[in-house]
């Protein structure tokens, strides 16, 4: 029995820990009530209601759904310090995760830098249901270098900026009581060789603000000793046949799969009981609905791991059966087929920034809602750019059915569009294919992504063919492209290009397709959308919606041109504005589409149809040069009209210009201010589809047609792009003989001018 001294003590103890917890409690109540997000320039509607309540509450791995875990997202406290410097004993304040420390959701919104690290503290306690089971912590990204301790454990490192990783943390938890979570993260951002996309440390143009840190989930989740640590799951449309290929961790012995697999209206499509022996395992799809932008079916599916005791794992997941290649069509020209049917991809380039959470949207509502708007502008594609995002994005893009081009995020040294790969270090190098493969490995279920990008223009391009046959070793089921940009190097299955404003495109190749990467780039800054109030920025500005507007359904039609001559996708810059670049579709706060979305909808749609058949009228010099006369020298006035009498100018084939200008086929020699081109052709009739001006200008050209001005073009292109011809500048064109005359003037650099006409045929 207990003396009274000793009772007295225990109860003082009891007395002392209640105000403990109670102080905790209140102070935890107290910051609860007292956080806020930082004052950023711009907020979106999802982030006025982000809260540490309800910070990315969803489970976040869709594929691999587990009932039993523990979200830790909310608020933890944070520190920046030397780098140098080892765990701190007092913490600065408060942040909320999973939005990094130089965002305003974070609450913290101060820039982090190489010369410091960003730590993280937190405590938890697991369920006492978990007790006997093997707990994982899993780290959704964290940006870039990371070692975590648990109870003053160190239990694991990681380097890499978008890839998920997990530590098994079973043996460094208490018995009973809160477990303490440590982090120390430390991100060089562009002082850096690792993969960083387009973070800077002084941002500027298309450069943005760095991240450091925890950008995506964290959460705890109990596991048996022996349980399933990944599923591949790939479709065989032409077979008709999915595999699956399972990971175990641990006892291998006695085990057994049981799958079943149930389509879109909940109906059991296929069931398997099988014996785990570490092959793939194949199950007949009969019939398969399969999986495209117009129907997004999927299949979901329940998987268990049963041992001779029971269940010890069940897990669900979902794919969808889709087949990706190129191959020729009808006419002979390569093009993308989905599930063995040609299908002209076109969408934007997606940054996958937010004002509020930068890396990070504010919520899965916010995610979901850019493919929606997407979705709703036409688009069947995007082309996810130089960043990886949160599982959660995949996920809604294979449910709501839009295709999926995966950029590998950028880093290290650039090169030139005539330079050689550049040489990495070793440790570059090992940084670079380890997050690689960790892409790959990640996102490999999902039906939405059907080509990788190692490289874009030029950035940290390395190794390029070995880096290509790697991907295809990797993943044969999907497109690679090897450079989108100007690098290429005639590997991989398409040649990708960029062209601003364009559009534009390459000649036909014998076993690849040739896409157009980037293009477009039309600006409108919306006043109380913006980044910032002035000197915003824009490949092609513009004053008004309509003006926006009426600029891209052109820039559209003549994009629609070059599908007949080959051209088998483009990817449009950009779904949103990215602080100061105002080229997006939307204000980067989401708060308005800038153009109007039935018209753009409407023009994006006809890139669908099937290929327009392009008919030459005038030829370009392009292939064949061509004459014209020519003359340097200011002409008298009427030197456009049909009846000009050109006998004194020079005569030159085309192009004109100077050797070096991107693009160029020059076979007269053009430098100086202006040149003032004339050309005369016979029309046989003037019963034209749609007549196109084929043009290739650096810069600022005026185009006449039988003495009337048919286009003004300003600044330059760096290919042939087509401009199409409208009804007063066809009814210019008559039977007989006809003259085309062109005024072109130098501001700048290179210097170009050559054109033709072409007739499109719907």
């Amino acid at each position: 029995m207990a003396s009274d001294s000793t009772e007295n003590r225990l109860s003082q103890n009891r007395m002392f820990l209640s105000i403990i917890v109670c102080t905790a409690l209140c102070f935890c109540s107290f910051a609860h009530a007292d956080w806020q997000p930082a004052e950023g320039p711009l907020m979106t509607r999802w982030g006025k209601q982000v809260s540490p309540d309800n910070a990315h509450r969803e489970y976040p791995r869709p594929q691999m759904v587990r009932k039993d875990w523990l979200n830790l997202n909310g608020l933890w406290e944070y520190a920046i310090k030397p780098k140098e410097q080892g765990q701190p004993r007092n913490f600065d304040g408060q942040i909320l995760v999973p939005f990094p420390a130089e965002s305003a959701l974070s609450g913290v919104m101060k820039p982090v830098g190489q010369e410091n690290r960003l730590w993280y503290r937190r405590t938890f306690e697991t369920p006492g249901k978990w007790k006997g089971l093997r707990v994982l912590l899993h780290f959704g990204a964290v940006d870039w270098d990371t070692t975590v301790w648990v109870n003053d454990r160190q239990v694991g490192t990681h380097r890499g900026g978008y890839d998920p990783f997990t530590f098994d943390i079973t043996d460094a938890l208490k018995a009973a009581g809160p477990n303490e979570i440590v982090l120390s993260v430390w991100d060089p951002t562009n002082a850096g060789y690792q993969p960083r996309g387009k973070q800077v440390s002084k941002p500027r143009g298309i450069w943005y603000t760095a991240v450091t840190g925890i950008w995506q989930t964290v959460w705890l989740e109990p596991v048996a000793k022996t349980y399933l640590s990944s599923v591949a799951i790939t479709p065989d449309v032409d077979a008709g046949i999915v595999r699956f290929d399972f990971q175990v961790t641990g006892s291998h012995r006695n085990l057994v799969i049981d799958i079943h697999v149930k389509d879109d209206k909940g109906n059991f499509a296929v069931e398997r009981s099988t014996t785990y022996h570490g092959q793939p395992y194949n199950l007949d799809i009969r019939k398969a609905k399969l999986w495209s932008p117009d129907t997004p079916h999927l299949y979901d599916a329940t998987i268990s791991l049963r041992s001779p005791q029971g269940v010890v794992d069940e897990l669900t997941s979902y794919f969808g059966m889709r087949k990706i290649e190129v191959k020729k069509d009808d006419s002979g020209i390569n093009r993308m087929f989905l599930n063995n049917e040609p299908l002209f991809q076109f969408g934007p380039l997606d940054q996958g920034w937010w004002p509020d959470g930068l890396y990070a949207a504010a919520s899965d509502e916010a995610l979901r809602y850019d493919i929606e708007v997407l979705k709703k502008m036409g688009c069947n594609m995007l082309r996810k750019h130089v960043k990886i995002e949160p599982d959660r994005l995949y996920h809604w893009c294979d449910k709501l059915g839009l295709l999926v081009w995966q950029d590998m995020p950028s880093g290290d040294k650039y090169i030139g569009g005539n330079d050689p790969d550049i040489q990495r270090t070793p440790e570059s190098a090992a940084q670079f294919e380890a997050e690689l493969k960790a892409m790959i490995a990640t996102f490999y279920n999902h039906p939405s992504i059907i080509m990788w990008v190692p490289y874009n223009e030029g950035w940290g391009q390395w190794d390029t063919p070995r880096i290509v046959d790697l991907i295809k070793q990797l993943d044969p089921t999907r497109l690679v492209n090897n450079a989108s940009g100007w690098t290429d190097r005639g590997v991989g299955d398409v040649h990708d290009i960029h062209r601003y404003p364009g559009p534009g495109t390459a000649p036909i190749e014998e076993k690849r397709a040739v896409v157009l990467g980037e293009f477009g780039g039309l600006g409108l800054p919306v006043p109380g959308h913006t980044w910032q109030n002035e000197k915003n920025w824009g490949y092609r500005s513009y004053k008004t919606r309509d003006e926006l507007t009426a600029a891209y359904v052109t820039l559209i039609d003549n994009l629609r041109s070059l599908i007949g001559g080959g051209l088998a996708a483009a990817v449009y810059t950009q779904t949103t504005d990215v602080e100061i670049e105002v080229n997006g579709m939307m204000t980067y706060d989401r708060a308005m589409i800038k153009m109007d979305a039935e018209e753009a909808a409407a023009a994006n749609k006809r890139l669908y149809l099937p290929p327009p058949v392009i008919k030459t009228i005038v030829p370009t010099s392009q292939s064949r040069p061509q004459s014209w006369r020519y003359t340097t020298s200011k002409p008298s006035d009427g030197w456009q009209e049909a009846n000009f009498d050109d006998s004194a100018w020079e005569s030159g084939k085309g192009g004109f210009g100077t050797k070096g200008t991107p693009g160029a086929v020059v076979r007269t020699e053009w430098k100086g201010s202006d040149i003032w081109l004339r050309r005369t052709f016979e029309l046989g009739s003037t019963e034209f589809g749609m007549p196109q001006l084929s043009i290739h200008h650096d810069e600022d050209a005026e185009v006449y047609i039988n003495g009337r001005l048919v286009t003004e073009l300003k600044n330059y292109t760096s290919s042939y792009v087509r401009v199409t011809l409208d009804e007063k500048a066809q009814q210019v064109l008559k039977a007989g003989s006809n003259c085309i005359a062109i005024h072109c003037r130098q501001t700048t650099g290179g210097q170009y001018i050559d054109a033709g006409l072409v007739e499109v045929i719907e």
